[in-house]
C-alpha cells in the first residue's frame, strides 16, 4: 500500500535524480558554510530548521509526479525562501525584499495553479507522466503552457520578473547562495519537466528563445555596470537564467539542465566566497586587444567550440538550432582566452589553446552525459533555424565584440554621449527597489 502511494506521488527519472543530487550537494555546502557563518546569530537554530525544510521541499518538488504535490512543494519552497530573506524582521530593507519576492512568487503560484487546473480539467488526470504521454490536442493546452511559462519566469527572475532577485541582497549570504544556486533553477526544471508538451509547439519555443536572449543580454549588460559584488552576482544570475531559457527555446532541454548544474555549483561558490572578493588581485586585461592577440583569441575560440562539438556529439554544420550553442561556445572560449593572452608570446598562446580545448571537452562531455542519460525522455530535439535564432546569434556576437573594443573608455579617449546615456540607463534599470536599500548605516538592523 505504501509503495503504491509513493508510486502515485513520485517519479524518479534521470531529471529528478540530477536535480536531487545538485540540490543535495549545494545544500550540504551551504549548510557547512552557514554552520560557521551564522554562529552567534540569535536565530541560529531557526535559520537551520528553515534551511533544512527548504532543501527538503525542493527535493520533493523535483521528484513529484502528482500535480498537487508539485504545486504544494513549489509554494512551500517559495514561502520558506521568503522567510530566510526576512531573517531579521526588524530590518525594514529585509522586510521590503521579502515582500517584493512574496508578491512575485504569488503571481507565479497563481499562474502555475491555473495551468495545472487546465491540465486536470479534461479527464481528471493528476499524474505528470500520464499528462505528457497523452495526445493533448485540446485547444486549452497552449494557454496552459503559457501560464506555466509565466510561472517559470517568475521563479527564475526572467525579465520583466527580475526585480525581486536584484532586490534580495539583504539576505544572509547562505540564503543568497541557496537562492541563486538552487531555487532560482526551479523555472528551468518546470519547463524541462513539461518539455514534451512544449516541443509540440515550435512557434512557442521560438518565443521562449527570444525572451531568454533578451534576459541574457540585459543581465550581462547590467552586470558590467555594477560596483557592488552581490548586485553583480544577482545580475549574472539573471543573465544565466536567460541563457538557460534560450536553450529550452532551442529545443535543447538536456543542454539547459547541464547549464543549470554548472551554474548552480559555480554560483554557490561565488556567493560563499563573496566576502573575500575585496582582497582579490585585479589585473588589466589590456583592452582593446592588439590585432594579433585578437586573432589568437579567435583561434582559441575555434578550438574550444570544436572540442565542445566533438564532446557533446554535435556538429557545427548541423543546420539546426544547435548552431546557436556552437556560436556561444566559440564566443565563451574566445573571451576566456583573451584573459590569458595579455602577454603576447608563444607559451601563453599554447596554454590558452590547450586550456580552451580542455574546457570545451569537459563542458561538452557533461552535456553529452546528461543528453544520453535523458535519451528515453526524448528532450533533445533541435529546431529548424529561423530568423529569430539567426538574429540571436548576431546580437550575441555584436555584444561580445563590444566588451573588448568599446568597454574600456581609457583606451579610446572620452566616451561618446550615446555611450554615457546608455550606461546611465543600464545602471538605473538595474537598480533594486528603493525600499530594499539601506542608505545609511544607522538604518542597518541586522543584530
Amino acid at each position: 500500500m505504501i509503495n503504491q502511494t509513493l508510486t502515485m506521488l513520485f517519479h524518479l527519472d534521470v531529471l529528478a535524480a540530477v536535480m536531487m543530487m545538485l540540490v543535495s550537494f549545494i545544500g550540504l555546502c551551504v549548510g557547512s558554510f552557514a554552520y560557521r557563518y551564522m554562529k552567534g546569530d540569535s536565530q541560529y537554530i531557526s535559520f537551520f530548521i528553515q534551511l533544512i525544510l527548504l532543501i527538503s521541499s525542493i527535493l520533493v518538488m523535483v521528484s513529484a509526479d502528482h500535480l498537487l504535490l508539485l504545486f504544494s512543494a513549489w509554494c512551500m519552497s517559495s514561502i520558506l525562501l521568503v522567510r530566510l530573506m526576512i531573517h531579521k524582521s526588524s530590518w525594514k530593507a529585509a522586510q521590503a525584499s521579502g515582500k517584493l519576492a512574496a508578491k512575485n512568487y504569488l503571481l507565479g503560484a497563481l499562474c502555475v495553479a491555473a495551468a495545472f487546473t487546465i491540465f486536470y480539467w479534461p479527464n481528471g488526470e493528476t499524474s505528470i507522466q500520464a499528462l505528457i504521454r497523452q495526445d493533448n490536442s485540446s485547444s486549452f493546452m497552449l494557454p496552459a503552457l503559457i501560464l506555466l511559462f509565466i510561472g517559470a519566469m517568475t521563479q527564475s527572475a526572467i525579465y520583466p520578473f527580475h526585480r525581486w532577485l536584484t532586490s534580495s541582497l539583504n539576505s544572509p549570504t547562505p540564503a543568497s547562495a541557496i537562492m541563486h544556486a538552487g531555487l532560482v533553477n526551479g523555472g528551468g526544471f518546470l519547463l524541462t519537466r513539461f518539455a514534451p508538451l512544449y516541443l509540440k509547439h515550435s512557434n512557442f519555443l521560438t518565443l521562449i528563445f527570444v525572451v531568454g536572449i533578451i534576459t541574457a543580454m540585459l543581465g550581462t549588460l547590467w552586470k558590467l555596470v555594477q560596483n557592488d559584488v552581490k548586485r553583480m552576482l544577482a545580475c549574472s544570475t539573471m543573465g544565466q537564467m536567460g541563457f538557460m531559457l534560450a536553450q529550452c527555446g532551442l529545443g535543447l532541454f538536456p543542454a539547459a539542465v547541464a547549464h543549470l548544474v554548472w551554474h548552480g555549483m559555480f554560483k554557490a561558490y561565488l556567493f560563499l566566497a563573496s566576502g573575500s572578493t575585496a582582497q582579490e588581485k585585479r589585473f588589466d586585461l589590456g583592452y582593446p586587444p592588439k590585432p594579433l592577440t585578437f586573432v589568437c583569441a579567435l583561434i582559441c575560440g575555434a578550438a574550444g567550440s570544436f572540442s565542445f562539438a566533438f564532446a557533446s556529439d554535435n556538429s557545427w554544420l548541423s543546420g539546426n538550432s544547435t548552431l546557436v550553442i556552437m556560436v556561444v561556445a566559440f564566443l565563451a572560449a574566445a573571451q576566456f582566452s583573451l584573459s590569458i593572452l595579455r602577454a603576447q608570446n608563444l607559451q601563453h598562446f599554447l596554454f590558452a589553446f590547450i586550456t580552451t580545448g580542455i574546457m570545451g571537452l569537459i563542458y561538452g562531455g557533461s552535456v553529452r552525459l546528461i543528453t544520453e542519460s535523458m535519451e528515453p525522455m526524448h528532450l533533445m530535439q533541435p529546431q529548424s533555424l529561423n530568423g529569430f535564432y539567426i538574429a540571436g546569434i548576431i546580437v550575441m556576437t555584436l555584444a561580445w565584440l563590444s566588451i573588448p573594443f568599446i568597454r574600456n573608455s581609457e583606451k579610446i579617449g572620452a566616451p561618446p554621449v550615446w555611450m554615457l546615456k546608455n550606461y546611465v540607463a543600464a545602471l538605473n534599470a538595474s537598480q533594486p527597489h528603493p525600499d530594499t536599500v539601506t542608505v545609511h548605516r544607522n538604518n542597518y538592523r541586522y543584530l
